[in-house]
Formats: C-alpha cells, structure tokens, sequence
C-alpha cells in the first residue's frame, strides 16, 4: 500500500490565480497546483536552493525536485503553446504565520513588522473579537469587532464595526474589506484560518481578557497567545466544527 502523500506548506495563497495571453488558445488551461506554485516562489523567484525550499515546504528534497520539475514544465507549455495557466488545487496547507516555531518567512515578516515601529514606519489595522470591551472567545460567532488604527506604534483611532450576520469565512472578506492586516481573537478553527491566511491577514489566537490590553500588549511584543489555537465549540451534539468551516487544519 502506498505512503500517504504529505502535506505540503505554502505561506499564503497566491494573489493571481490565472494567466491568459492576449490570445490565448481555446484549449483546456493548464493547472498549476498551489505547491507547485510555491516552488516556482521559493526557488526562482526567492533564490531558495532545494534544500531551503524542502525545509519551508515541510517536506523531503526529492518531493520538492519533483514538485519543482513539474511546475517548471507547465509553466513552459504555457508559453510555448498559448495555452492559459491556472493556479488551483495541489495537496497543502496554509501556513500564514501560525507556524512560526517551523516558518523562517513567516517569523521574520511577522518580527519586520512589529521592530519597524521604532523607525517610524510601524502602520497596522488591528480588529479584535469584542463583546463587553472582552476579546469574544468564538470567531464564526462574532458579531462585532473592535478596529484599531495603529501609525508609529501607537492607537490613532479606534471603532466598532458590526458584522451584520456575517460567520465564519465569510467573516475573512468581512475584515479584508475594512483594510485589517491584523486580528487578535479567542477561539477559531483551520477553515477561518486558512480565509484569513489567503486574505493576508495575520492572525493571534488563543487571547482572552480586554481587547484594549491585548492591543497595547502586541505593540509592545508581550502578546501571549497559541500559534496553534483551534476551535471546539461545536464539538458535541453529533456534528464537528468542520461542517461550519471552522474545523481541524486539513489538506485540501
């Protein structure tokens, strides 16, 4: 029996998913997979070597070779024939600053921000989970979030937005449209993690307490929360919170 293949780990989903030429053949597109997608990144556009790429990915070098051999010869066939490029599908998980013990590119974007305030060039949109002024402990549930405005590391402005019904991965485009980069919450599971992750939005879960404190305890770096927070909420009563879009982390 085969070895279950392993999951591959790319930062963010890419912000262009598809690529025509001005007169593109009516042919079927050609698929590229977000892992391929990832290699081509990594390595031709970062300068990564097999090796760095393996590592970022979570995965051997030899499954990177060929991820990497693979894209390359999609890529090609697109320019030599004309045809449209699609970036969809692949087996992976978005990692988007959850795995930062693990994610060099990660940490290091995540502590550029946070040490850019004292160059004067520190901007931030932050949204929290609020009901009562207290970090609301159930993303898909929220119903308002508290913004705040953040210019040479300190609150210029603050306000309360109503999500008007909105829940769960809804609640990612919710944000993205407001301008939020940034959302410290309580309790949200891998669906809603993976919305925020491909809207560009860095997530500190697992916080509780006042949102004003955990505000001012990011901007000063002492935030505790779980890189690997998780919602349960709903685990009970026969049904998984994967059936809300806020389940378990999964490949896809």
């Amino acid at each position: 029996m085969p070895r279950p293949q392993r999951c591959r780990r790319i930062c963010a989903a890419p912000q262009v998913d598809s690529f025509c030429p001005d007169r593109c053949r009516e042919a079927e597109p050609i698929a590229l997979t977000l892992d391929e997608y990832e290699a081509i990144r990594l390595m031709d556009l970062e300068g990564r070597t097999h090796e760095q790429c393996a590592a970022q990915m979570d995965i051997s070098r030899s499954t990177v070779q060929g991820i990497y051999e693979s894209a390359r010869r999609k890529i090609a066939a697109c320019l030599v024939h004309g045809r449209k490029l699609v970036v969809t599908g692949g087996n992976y998980r978005i990692c988007g600053g959850q795995e930062q013990d693990r994610c060099l590119r990660c940490r290091r974007e995540i502590n550029s921000n946070i040490n850019n305030k004292d160059k004067g060039e520190f901007t931030m949109k932050i949204a929290v989970t609020c009901e009562n002024g207290q970090i609301f402990q159930h993303f898909g549930h929220t119903r308002q979030f508290r913004l705040y405005e953040i210019a040479d590391g300190r609150v210029v402005h603050t306000e309360v937005a109503d999500t008007n019904g909105s829940g769960h991965g809804a609640l990612a485009g919710f944000l993205m449209q407001r301008g939020v980069d940034t959302l410290i919450c309580g309790g949200i599971g891998g669906g809603a993690q993976e919305a925020l992750a491909a809207a560009g939005i860095r997530l500190y879960g697992g916080v509780s307490g006042d949102a004003d404190a955990a505000v001012n305890a990011l901007l000063s770096g002492e935030l505790g929360y779980d890189p690997h927070v998780r919602c349960d909420h709903h685990d009970h009563g026969g049904h998984s919170c994967s059936s809300h879009g806020c389940g378990s982390h999964s490949c896809h």
